[in-house]
């Protein structure tokens, strides 16, 4: 049982590393190529801006725990 929980945590762990470095990545990402386009959408058009952001949210959930699931199952098919 103990064995079973350890692997459990220790996968657990290794998922949140994984997806704590695609969040910084895609946090730079758009920070550098939408930061423009975004600080004059919040200037001139905040209900768009808030609208924007809300889908980048929405999107980077979807895309990031995809990308996530993807690597961890081609990760535990080359251990087993």
């Amino acid at each position: 049982m103990k064995a079973e929980a350890a692997k459990t945590l220790r996968a657990f762990l290794f998922e949140l590393a994984i997806y704590a470095a695609l969040v910084t990545g895609y946090f730079f990402l758009v920070l550098h190529y939408l930061s423009g386009w975004l600080q004059d959408l919040h200037l001139h058009h905040v209900k768009v801006y808030a609208l924007t952001a809300i889908a980048l949210i929405i999107g980077q959930a979807v895309l990031l725990e995809n990308v996530t699931t993807w690597l961890m199952r081609l990760l535990r098919g080359r251990s087993e």
